[in-house]
């Protein structure tokens, strides 16, 4: 068996008075893994991404990325867990629309010392791997919204992080740009990054993970293979 790249052991998230987000949720993603994380709105599925990210801090429990301890995080360690460890992808891309796709997608290295030299080859590889490198002088306004994901994917690769992070990365897309980003997360799965998927679509998660963890109330209801998938959870 692999090494866990991800662990949540008994991890508990409460805001405010309201009901626990998260209620001892224990979670193990193995190196190359492709999970969905699978719920409506209020499920604490966005919850654990942020715990996973370093966005935020658990209650009880313990998260640790990549062999680092998460949760014990202060705010500059976690800004440099996420741009070492972590690439994210958003349903409504994040990219600076006054910084060209090359721009946006060298960020990142260029954050974490790159030189400019070397992360702008890098830029150039991803883009052109991943379709886009036509657009390498464009401003995200003038893409669809297919292209501008992609644009966001490489990002999100640009330091070769550990766990690719992928929030509703279908949302704001229609049907068949939405089928074509599904189509390349498997396809970067298949070449062994680490994927986890937040998502409220069943089919988002049957397509291009192998694995779903479902939630509900704060609680996993459900960890069975993405194929095997019910339509409702079972409790």
């Amino acid at each position: 068996m692999t090494t866990p790249v991800i662990e949540l052991r008994e991890v508990s998230r409460q805001y405010d008075d309201g009901p626990p987000a998260l209620r001892d949720v224990s979670l193990t993603v193995r190196a190359g893994e492709a999970v969905a994380v699978l719920g409506p709105s209020g499920s604490g599925k966005s919850t654990l991404l942020n715990l996973i990210a370093g966005l935020d801090r658990p209650d009880a429990g313990t998260v640790t990325v990549d062999g680092a301890r998460v949760d014990l995080l202060g705010e500059a360690g976690a800004a440099l867990h996420r741009r070492s460890r972590i690439g994210m992808v958003f349903q409504f891309f994040h990219l600076l629309d006054d910084l060209t796709v090359t721009d946006n997608v060298v960020l990142p290295a260029r954050l974490a010392g790159m030189s400019r030299a070397e992360a702008g080859r890098r830029a150039a590889e991803l883009l052109e791997s991943l379709g886009v490198d036509r657009h390498a002088r464009a401003h995200p306004g003038r893409l669809s919204g297919g292209e501008r994901q992609r644009v966001a994917v490489a990002r999100a690769l640009m330091n070769r992080p550990p766990v690719l992070l992928a929030d509703e990365p279908t949302g704001a897309l229609d049907t068949a740009a939405g089928q074509d980003v599904s189509a390349l997360l498997t396809e970067i799965n298949a070449e062994g990054q680490t994927l986890v998927v937040v998502t409220h679509d069943l089919a988002l998660a049957r397509s291009c993970t192998n694995r779903t963890v479902r939630i509900a109330d704060g609680r996993i209801v459900e960890d069975v293979r993405s194929r095997d998938i019910t339509e409702e959870p079972v409790q």
